[in-house]
């Protein structure tokens, strides 16, 4: 790539090559793009990105990214303190933001438990997690884990831990997504909605 332009260009291409969704080619055209909006993109980007680097920190409370810490979600008085969302990723934090039908407080854990990779509970926030639940505001933790072997072997050791307080454990409900087929879902989503059945009417 060096041979084609400036060593600026080409490690501009090569670092937006490294962004997820993104490879070599989809790096050149977003490269090339940015250089030809430079006043209206490039530059303002830049900013951003430095003013990021900056700025965000991970909230000391939750695990959440903001530029204040406690993050706007723990600072909001709105918020129901009596639940606690778990969730493995700050990008699922913001999926069930988007959804708009939470308004607790949230536990960011940074990942999963993993034997193979050789995460214990140490590695993640779960330490902190239990010490929240244990304040006595807190009256339900949701466990928001996603369906995989990991998150559900995580959910499964945090329920453990609290056996024994006053908190209620929950899970989100799997199954049939809003609008879907049966003909179109895959065998582990189709058996999570047969397990996760309820009353009608």
């Amino acid at each position: 790539m060096s041979d084609l332009g400036s060593t600026d260009l080409d490690r501009l291409m090569q670092l937006l090559a490294k962004l997820p969704g993104l490879g070599p080619r989809s790096a050149r055209r977003a490269a090339l793009y940015l250089v030809r909006k430079r006043d209206a993109l490039l530059i303002p980007l830049a900013d951003a990105l430095t003013r990021a680097a900056v700025n965000v920190r991970r909230c000391g409370v939750c695990g959440n990214l903001d530029s204040a810490d406690p993050c706007a979600i723990c600072r909001d008085t709105r918020r129901d303190v009596s639940q606690l969302c778990v969730v493995e990723d700050v990008a699922d934090l913001w999926a069930l933001e988007r959804a708009g039908a939470y308004r607790g407080r949230y536990h960011v854990l940074g990942g999963t438990l993993s034997a193979l990779d050789g995460v214990n509970p140490d590695d993640l926030s779960i330490p902190a997690l239990l010490s929240r639940a244990r304040l006595d505001e807190v009256r339900e933790v949701i466990l928001a884990t996603n369906a995989t072997v990991e998150g559900q072997t995580t959910a499964h050791y945090i329920a453990d831990c609290l056996v024994g307080t006053d908190v209620k454990v929950t899970a989100l409900a799997h199954g049939m997504p809003m609008g879907g087929e049966l003909d179109y879902l895959d065998d582990g989503t189709l058996g999570w909605a047969v397990k996760s059945r309820r009353p009608v009417g």
